[in-house]
């Protein structure tokens, strides 16, 4: 019989969300900049697939991918209500979105990583809360030294945002994503710990 250990463990239930969470959390990587394809990790297998080709111009400028263990669902809606005067019916049933800054050139995704949350963005699409967690990699020898994404060039947020408001967009359509604010270091923590409870209440026996 194979040992369980013999198997690659899925990045999104297999591999824990830190121990130093939620200062330093793991981030499973799905995409990178040099990508003109959307991949993003198939829920069922853990595998890495592609979800659709980039119609469009828009490049995501950052590592992105997810933190293990975590899901958007009541908390973090709640958490999205309390702030927000928009109306947010629920979270978007993802684990929770990472965006991370980093100074070296990462050529591939499928990889996780240590990153340091140092804000965010409130992002509501379609009346569902779908937060996007910006962090650092930690060690990063530019990036790793900011603690809020307030320190960061603006440029580099606004480019963020950019990304997030038109990615989905058809030309000259309507905005589907509204990004309702941008938040600092301590609330990202608490949306994170907010996903965290969403995971144990969902897929904890």
């Amino acid at each position: 019989f194979m040992k369980k250990n013999q198997f690659t463990l899925h990045p999104w239930h297999g591999v824990e969300v830190g121990e130093k969470a939620p200062n330093i959390v793991n981030v499973f990587i799905e995409i990178v900049p040099s990508d003109i394809l959307k991949y993003e990790i198939d829920k069922p297998s853990g595998i890495v697939k592609i979800d659709r080709p980039q119609k469009y111009s828009n490049i995501v400028p950052c590592l992105y991918g997810f933190i293990p263990q975590t899901y958007c669902d009541k908390a973090v809606a709640e958490w999205a209500k309390s702030k927000s005067s928009l109306e947010i019916v629920q979270g978007d049933h993802d684990p929770l979105d990472v965006c991370v800054l980093t100074s070296y050139h990462i050529p591939r995704g499928n990889i996780l990583l240590k990153a340091k949350p140092i804000g965010g963005f409130r992002m509501i699409d379609h009346g569902e809360a779908d937060d996007k967690i910006i962090a650092v990699l930690v060690d990063d020898e530019i990036y790793g030294k900011f603690n809020s994404i307030f320190e960061v060039e603006s440029s580099v947020i606004q480019r963020l945002k950019h990304y997030f408001l038109t990615y989905k967009n058809l030309p000259d359509a309507p905005p589907l994503c509204i990004i309702d604010a941008e938040y600092d270091q301590e609330e990202a923590r608490q949306i994170i710990q907010a996903s965290r409870s969403d995971y144990a209440n969902n897929f904890n026996e």
